[in-house]
Order: C-alpha cells, then structure tokens, then sequence
C-alpha cells in the first residue's frame, strides 16, 4: 500500500508542476495583441486671405477705407493713354467680387499726379463718391441725386464727336470738391487751379477734359448700385501706378 500510495503521488507531481509552470510559460511565449497604429491627425487647413482687387498693389489698396465695401476701379492704359476700363468691385466675406468690365475713356493725355485746370488729364487717386445727379431724372439710385437742366453739354469732342447726353447721369469723384453738393457745385478746396467737376458720366466716344466716361446704360448700373452706407470709392489711374 505505501509503494501504491508512492507511484500515485509520483505521476501527480509532473502534473502539478505542469500545471504551475505550464501556465506560466504559456502567458510568456504567446504574442502580444499589436496595437493598432494612430489614424494621422487630420492636418489644420490654412484660412486663405480674402480676395483682393486685381491689380491694385498694397499702396493703392491700403487707401482704400476699411468701411468701403463698394470700389469703381478705373484702370488707364498707360500713363499718356484716354482708354481705360472700369471695373465695380464690391467687397463679401470672402474678399472683394468684381462685376463685368465696360470700356471707358478717361482725359485726352492720360493722367496726372498733381492735376491742373486745363492740362487734359485725370487726376490719379482714390477718391470717394458722393453725389450725383444730370439731366435725366433719377434712374432710381441711392446717391442723393440732383437732377437739373444745368446738366446741359453742348458742342464737340476732340473727335468731333457731339457731346449732347453726356451729362444725362454723373456721379461726382470728390476730388476738389465739397461732398454733399450738387456736382454743379462750384466750391474748389484745393483753389480753382487745380481743376475740379471731375466726374463718372455718359461716354460721348472720344477722350474727356478730365472726367471718365462709360456707356449710359453703365451709368445707370453704377447709379443703382453705388450706396451711400457702403461707403463707395473710385481707384483710378493708369496700370502702373495702381500696381503700387
């Protein structure tokens, strides 16, 4: 009975062991569970900087007031150039959004930086728009609006091209000029040498004396859209000078 009793717990030991030190071994030799690899962190997109005027460099840009949201762009083609066109840019969240682009003409020698009465030339600047009127009435715009048989444009172009219309609707550049007057107002800050009555009005197909001209159903678009509480502007000039 002892020696049973013996080779019993003789064929028990290798069990107990196995199953300690089995166990153990088991948990050491099996692969650990791969962890799986971070989804990439989704890059942060760069907000892109709002829309600009094309065209107009840092200088001219940086003039134009942070409230205007309405801005005529009168592009000239060369410093000693009458062609030019105008563009109406009005400013979204996204950036300014430019409108379709008419053929205009600007004074017969180009453009001046120091405009002077009488030297044929349009005066580069930026300039706001504040009034306007003309022989016809009001179209149904939001400038305050004057409208007068004062209007009236005899004669002839330097084409020879009959000036008749071309004052039917203007807008006032306020350039030597008392914003909030008629633009038959004669009143000259700057003093009469330097020119004044410059305006945005009916093309009549040749150069002006000083003033822009565009096609009078332009005109009319610009007059129902151009609003007082947007603060409108023109940047007029020949290309490179508005490049600056």
């Amino acid at each position: 009975m002892i020696r049973r009793r013996t080779a019993v717990a003789l064929l028990a030991s290798p069990l107990l062991l196995t199953g300690c030190g089995g166990g153990a071994e088991a948990t050491e030799g099996r692969t650990p569970a791969r962890r799986p690899a971070p989804a990439p962190t989704p890059a942060t997109p760069t907000p892109s900087a709002p829309r600009g005027i094309p065209g107009l460099g840092p200088e001219r840009t940086a003039a134009i007031p942070a409230r205007c949201t309405q801005a005529v762009v009168v592009t000239g083609r060369g410093e000693n150039s009458p062609l030019c066109t105008v563009v109406l840019h009005q400013r979204t969240p996204a950036g300014w959004q430019a409108g379709p682009a008419w053929p205009a003409h600007n004074a017969l020698h180009g453009w001046s930086a120091h405009h002077m009465l009488g030297d044929l030339r349009s005066p580069l600047g930026v300039y706001t728009l504040s009034d306007a009127g003309g022989l016809l009435p009001d179209p149904g715009g939001k400038l305050p609006y004057h409208h007068s048989s004062g209007f009236h444009s005899p004669g002839t172009g330097f084409k020879g091209e009959p000036l008749e219309g071309s004052f039917d609707y203007v807008i006032a550049i306020d350039y030597n000029r008392e914003p909030g007057t008629s633009p038959l107002d004669w009143t000259r800050p700057l003093g009469p040498e330097r020119g004044g009555g410059v305006w945005l009005h009916v093309d009549h197909g040749g150069p002006t004396h000083g003033c822009v001209s565009v096609a009078k159903a332009h005109m009319k678009d610009l007059l129902r859209t151009l609003d007082p509480d947007r603060h409108p502007v023109v940047v007029m000039g020949h290309a490179d000078w508005l490049a600056h």
